[in-house]
Formats: structure tokens, sequence, C-alpha cells
């Protein structure tokens, strides 16, 4: 057996050089368009190990985007809420040796952003920054898919300095789009999952 910690430096390199190219070496992880599910073209990816690791970054401007699920008020004063906003995102996808997803995460950060009603032209500014963490049970299949959020997000009213809605905490939806845990405040859940859509009242009279 050669021993390369005994070789001089420049035979030791050759004699990597020299495994590296023997037959029977460890093949490398599959190609980007090999992989599954392969990942949009906008990723780049290299070697991690026996796999593969995929990032990308993502940038989006939201104007003015009416949120038709969030109505402030009856009547005559009713109003829906427009959602504007900054969103930058870091994508990280992770493949196994075999080429198949075991895991994907998307760390997102909101600036310059607010929520309006486009009636009173009145503004609340929010900041929001997250991690959405995906892990296949089934490497490749996103049926199997678990999928966890953890993050903030504040709205503070500028008229009082007061804040008029926090999501803070934890959630983890199943495979089967199950709610399974949650953790801290989570007033969109209270709203759409429960059914409690007074978490709203306070940022409704903060926007007439």
């Amino acid at each position: 057996m050669i021993h390369l910690s005994k070789l001089t430096p420049a035979l030791a390199a050759a004699a990597i050089g020299v495994l590296a190219a023997a037959p029977g070496a460890v093949a490398g992880p599959p190609a980007p368009q090999d992989l599954n599910p392969a990942p949009p073209d906008f990723y780049d990816c290299r070697p991690l190990g026996a796999g593969t690791i995929c990032t990308a970054s993502l940038h989006e401007e939201k104007v003015s985007e009416p949120q038709t699920e969030l109505v402030c008020g009856t009547g005559a004063d009713a109003f829906v809420i427009h959602d504007t906003g900054v969103i930058d995102q870091d994508l990280t996808r992770w493949y196994n040796a075999d080429g198949d997803l075991i895991k994907r995460a998307i760390h997102e950060v909101w600036t310059e952003a607010f929520w309006s009603n486009p009636l009173s032209g009145k503004t609340v500014p929010y900041t929001q920054n997250g991690i959405i963490t995906t892990v296949l049970a089934v490497p490749g299949d996103f049926d199997s898919a678990t999928e966890t959020t953890v993050g903030e997000n504040v709205y503070t009213d500028p008229a009082t300095n007061r804040k008029v809605l926090t999501t803070a905490g934890r959630t983890v939806f199943g495979a089967d789009g199950t709610l399974e845990s949650r953790a801290g405040q989570q007033p969109f859940l209270d709203a759409f999952v429960d059914g409690d859509m007074s978490v709203f009242d306070p940022i409704c009279a903060a926007l007439a």
C-alpha cells in the first residue's frame, strides 16, 4: 500500500491524480439536468460530498397588489387591502448521491413593505423575514414533503407607532397540507385556519 503522507508533495499530487483517473473511481454527482426534480435554470449547482447543492437568488417587487381575502369594513366603507414590497430570496436545494432532491430552503426578506387602503391613501408599513424549509421523506417526491416556516412579520401603525399585527414563531405543514404544529403568535392561522378574522381589526382601523 502507498502511504501518501510519506511521499513528497509533487509525488503525492501525481499519485492522487492517478487514483482519480483510475478505472473504477467513484463517479461524480449527476449533472443539473439529470437531477430529480431538475432545478430551474437560474440555479447554480456544484458537487457537495457525494451529492449536489444548488443555490440561487431572486429579487421581486410588488406594487399595490390587491389582497382579495383581506377586506376591511362593510358597505360603502369597505376596502380591499393592497400590498407593496421588495422581496429578496436566497434559495438552496440539496440532492443526494442518486440525484434526488432531499431538502429545499428559502430565506426571504421583505423591505420597503406596507399595506395600504386605496380609498384613503393610508398605509401601514411592515417588516418580514423568514426561512421556509422543505424536507422530502421520499427523495425526489414533493408529495412526501413536510414544510417548516420560522420567522417574523410585524406591522406598525405610523400614526401611533404601535404594533397592530405581529406574526412570530414556527409552523409545520405535513405532506397532505395539514397543519401539524404551530408555535408563537400566528394571526394568519387564527384567521384563515380557525376563522377568527377579528385579528385584522387593529390594522383595518389604522388604514380606515
